[in-house]
């Protein structure tokens, strides 16, 4: 009985321990589970839930569709496109399932018509059984990606998308801009049009939001969020076509023939502001942007090149003058060479030491007399003076729509020593751009009123809504009266001073030349050998159609503005007559 109750003793306590190692087991796996569904729940919930939203929810980026740029044809009443969109292909191959690799690679010389060379690279490309991808070529047409495909090439594959093309490269790069990748590899804007409308251009990304079963398909009863892409605006310039293209055509010539570094040309509309050609040299293939060697290349000569204008500022001077009512016409003026001013040690004098002696007012733009513009500034007074150089807008932007305007530089005259006024006056020791030039000429042809330029005529959005933008005053420079009669002085100035070769048979051309010296960039004084010529002026008088500045930058074979710009302003004014129709008043000889 003893050994029986012993027995049960030891079997009791080895049933104990079982459940007691089972009971801790229990507690073991439980805590696992829960350990298991913490790091599920709480430390990887944004894993699994981004895990299930990939199998069941489907999130698409909507791209839109960059706006185009038009110019006009004002001839044919029609747009015609500056940079628009196109479709291309990228191909590429996969050659671990090419099986021809002679008859691929000799598809592909024959359509993009490689050399030896290149096919035989080409086929080493191909050859390698293991390489799963190979790129071939971008920027690929529909016509000869169709030409490739007609041949099934196993193992060559191409992806199609939206590329931006100009249509006419070169003719407008500095206006237009073009679409260039930053560090990321993201595309934008960049210069130009494309450069300042670029949020407006580039439009507003939408998306697809919805859930989906595990098979991929729509759930439809589930919710589901669209919003649509915004495409971008379309922009229309003032810019006309025809003009642009003989205005650039005649600017390179101008280049080549005087062997000159570049040059500029712009043509406003007097009474609107409206930048009707703009151009300058060396200009760029927007399509092939990459190939430009020097990128201030990309910079528009025409509102970012500020330069000391020389002579063609004179016009502003005497338009103080005449204003203020210090001088007319005919008020005499006698020109002993040279002139003292005050902060300055040594005598100022005219251009190759010229002596002129008694002169007046429209001699001394005649034959751009720099003694003749210190008595001018003086007769007007040196505040004054300063105060219609800033009506005039110097020394800062215009406001025109185009990327990287700068706005020239006149603050020595805020210094308030005589000499910075005294060559000011004759255009030296102020830098200004030729876009301000030209604007502050179309206000003398406007009766004096300064416009805004304008180079964006509308803004047709993608919801067909269309912005137009109007002629903008900035302000009544000078009297109306003082413009008409400084217009006379201009005329004058082609007709018997250094401007003859700008003139046109049959009309009433105002205007004046301008040969600037060239600072030095490492030191105090100008270049002996470098100079900018320039032409600034408006036609015909009585009815002026434009205001233009032409600008030739170093030209090698000849030194004075009388010979290059004023030529060249010549040519472009008589095919702008003509264009526009405007009867001669004048006989032609």
């Amino acid at each position: 009985m003893a050994r029986s109750k012993k027995w049960k003793s030891k079997s009791n306590l080895k049933i104990d321990i079982r459940l007691e190692i089972f009971k801790y087991l229990i507690i073991i796996f439980a805590g696992l589970i829960i350990l298991k569904l913490f790091s599920l729940q709480i430390l990887d919930y944004s894993f699994y839930k981004d895990l299930a939203s990939s199998q069941h929810e489907m999130f698409k980026e909507l791209i839109p569709v960059r706006g185009s740029i038009y110019m006009h044809d004002y001839k044919d009443e029609a747009l015609v496109p500056l940079a628009t969109n196109q479709r291309l292909s990228f191909i590429y191959a996969e050659p671990k399932h090419i099986k021809d690799v002679e008859k691929t690679a000799n598809v592909f010389s024959e359509v993009f018509k490689y050399d030896d060379k290149k096919k035989e690279e080409l086929i080493k490309r191909l050859d390698r059984p293991n390489d799963p991808y190979e790129p071939l070529e971008k920027g690929v047409t529909e016509k000869i990606l169709r030409k490739i495909l007609e041949h099934d090439l196993e193992g060559i594959e191409f992806i199609r998308e939206a590329a931006r093309i100009y249509p006419d490269a070169s003719l407008g790069g500095h206006i237009v801009g073009f679409i260039g990748s930053d560090n990321d590899g993201n595309k934008s804007g960049k210069y130009g049009i494309e450069g300042y409308f670029e949020d407006v251009l580039a439009g507003k990304y939408g998306f697809i939001n919805s859930k989906n079963d595990i098979s991929g398909r729509l759930i439809a009863v589930a919710d589901r969020s669209v919003q649509k892409a915004k495409d971008g605006a379309k922009i229309v310039l003032t810019i006309d076509r025809t003009l642009q293209f003989m205005t650039c055509s005649l600017l390179k010539e101008a280049v080549n023939e005087y062997d000159a570094d570049g040059g500029s040309v712009v043509i406003i509309e007097p009474a609107t502001g409206r930048v009707m050609a703009m151009c300058g040299v060396p200009d760029f293939d927007q399509n092939n942007y990459s190939k430009v060697e020097n990128i201030n290349q990309f910079n528009n000569p025409a509102i970012f090149l500020a330069y000391e204008p020389g002579s063609i500022f004179k016009s502003i001077t005497m338009a103080a003058a005449l204003d203020s009512g210090n001088v007319t016409p005919k008020t005499k003026f006698e020109d002993t060479g040279s002139s003292m001013v005050d902060g300055w040690h040594k005598p100022i004098g005219n251009a190759e030491g010229k002596v002129y002696g008694e002169v007046d007012m429209t001699q001394v733009l005649e034959d751009s007399i720099n003694t003749g513009m210190i008595f001018s500034m003086r007769q007007t007074g040196m505040e004054k003076f300063i105060e219609y150089i800033k009506r005039f807008g110097f020394g800062q932007i215009t406001g025109i729509e185009l990327d990287t305007e700068v706005a020239g530089n006149i603050s020595s005259l805020d210094i308030g020593s005589e000499i910075y006024a005294a060559t000011a006056s004759f255009g030296q020791g102020i830098t200004t751009t030729p876009l301000q030039i030209a604007m502050a000429y179309a206000a003398i042809a406007n009766g004096g009123v300064l416009k805004k330029p304008q180079i964006i005529d509308e803004i047709i959005y993608s919801d067909e809504t269309i912005e137009t933008r109007p002629s903008v005053d900035i302000t009544q420079v000078i009297d109306e009266k003082t413009a008409h009669t400084l217009s006379a002085m201009l005329v004058s100035v082609i007709e018997h001073g250094h401007g003859k070769r700008a003139g046109v048979d049959g009309y009433y051309i105002g205007g004046k030349t301008g040969t600037a010296q060239v600072a030095k960039t490492d030191g105090i004084g100008y270049s002996e050998d470098s100079t900018i010529g320039s032409f600034a002026g408006f036609g015909p008088v009585e009815d002026p159609k434009f205001a233009m500045v032409v600008r030739i930058d170093n030209p090698k074979s000849v030194m004075w503005a009388e010979s290059t710009a004023a030529p060249l302003f010549g040519k472009i004014a008589e095919f702008l007559l003509q264009y526009f129709e405007v009867p001669p008043v004048r006989q032609v000889e």
